[in-house]
This record gives C-alpha cells, structure tokens and sequence, in this order.
C-alpha cells in the first residue's frame, strides 16, 4: 500500500511554511505521571508502600499468662474437694459436719441425681424428669415448713434447702445401685430400703437443725418432713 502523504495547509498570511496535521494523543492520560510504565497510574508504589508502617504489631499473650489463669472448674463456681468432703461427711451419719454445708451448691446435688437417674436407667426405669421434678418439689415442701414453723426467725433459704436434700440422696443413690443386684419384691430389697431412708433422714434432719435458727425446737416436724421425702423416692427403687 502506497505511503499518503502529508496533508499540507496553505495558510493565508506571509508564511509559508508548511503545516502537519499532529497525530492525536492518548485520551485519558495524566500529565506527570511518576511511574511511565503504567500510564494510568497517577501515584508512586513505592513511596506508598514506604509510607505505612507494620510497626505495631498485635500483641498475643504469651504462655506464662495462660498458666496465671484459674482452673476451668474454679471458673464455673465447681469446687471438687468442698464436693468431696461434703460427700464424706454424709456417709458418716453419726458424725455430721455441718460447716462444711454452710457454703450451698447444685454441683454436688446435680451429679447424685445424674447417678441415681443413671442406675434406674439400668434397671429400666426412665425417672430423669420425675426426679429432677419431685427434687424441686421436696425443697419448695422443706422450705415452706420450716419457714412456718420458725416464723420471721428461719433463715433457711430456698438455694440451701435444695442443696441439702441434694447432698443428702447419696444414700437414695446407692440403694438404686445395691438394688440392681438384689431381687425385687422381697423382703431384703425392703429392709435395705428402710436402713437407707433412716439414713438420709437423720442426716438431713441434722443439717437442717444446725444450719437453721431455731430448728432444735422443732426437731421432730423436720424429721418428719425429711422422712416423707426419701421415702418418695425410695419408692422409686422398690417399685
């Protein structure tokens, strides 16, 4: 293909030099760009990767920090010695320590139940529900009574009454365990049933009595109502 030539203009003054159409420029291009490798970059990398600083960097706790930290269980109120000796302490029902019951929680309570829910499964029974129910129940009945008898004088609360009669089912707990190898319906399974109520009852009934204001007065309406209580549950194992 034939080269077109320049197209030239004859201008009308005294000059005649002649003209050259000028080829157009790159749209869009910014004067004074400081990288000419990139035409449409208007500022300069480098000095803006310069510019910021990584100099604060985020600070992680190092490992001494999390050995300074409290165990889980401390963290979750679960005391396991105070549960411990409390458990101790029940399993001797001539020799009560009452101090130990003074500070009340449902850590404790919760895991008998869990047990004694756990041995009636085994032997076919499904009570989680009726013993979680008729727990709560014993305590708003032992609170009521006892708040009654001692007029504005009893102090015992609702919390402390719960954690009682909680603490107080081990013995409940382990004749559900003895009775999946002893045969129902006998006389063995009823008298170890009443060897384990007197005991949870005396225990309760000690208790309540030393952690209470005026509970020695009425000593004999509170072993009742205790009485009333474990043989609830105890029927539960037997039948």
């Amino acid at each position: 293909m034939a080269n077109v030539p320049p197209v030239v203009f004859r201008s009308s003054g005294s000059s005649s030099v002649p003209q050259q159409r000028r080829l157009p420029t790159a749209p869009f291009q910014p004067p004074g760009s400081s990288n000419p490798g990139i035409p449409f970059l208007s500022f300069d990398v480098n000095s803006a990767a310069a510019s910021t600083s990584f100099s604060a960097m985020p600070h992680f706790p190092s490992s001494a920090s999390f050995d300074d930290e409290p165990p889980l269980l401390e963290e979750l109120g679960i005391n396991t010695k105070q549960i411990y000796q409390k458990t101790i302490s029940i399993l001797n029902p001539f020799r009560i320590n009452h101090h130990l019951h003074e500070d009340a929680d449902l850590s404790g309570p919760f895991l008998f139940l869990m047990a004694f829910g756990l041995f009636q499964l085994l032997a076919g029974k499904l009570h989680f529900g009726i013993i979680l129910g008729w727990v709560t129940m014993a305590s708003v009945f032992l609170y009521v009574v006892f708040n009654m008898l001692a007029g504005k004088n009893g102090n015992l609360d609702m919390f402390k009454c719960l954690s009682l009669i909680g603490y107080c089912m081990l013995p409940i707990v382990m004749l559900s365990a003895l009775s999946l190898f002893v045969p129902q319906g006998g006389t063995a399974i009823l008298t170890v049933t009443g060897v384990f109520v007197v005991w949870a009852t005396r225990v309760c009934t000690g208790l309540v009595v030393e952690l209470a204001n005026c509970g020695e007065e009425h000593r004999g309406l509170i072993t009742y109502a205790c009485f009333l209580i474990y043989v609830l549950f105890s029927m539960l194992v037997v039948f």
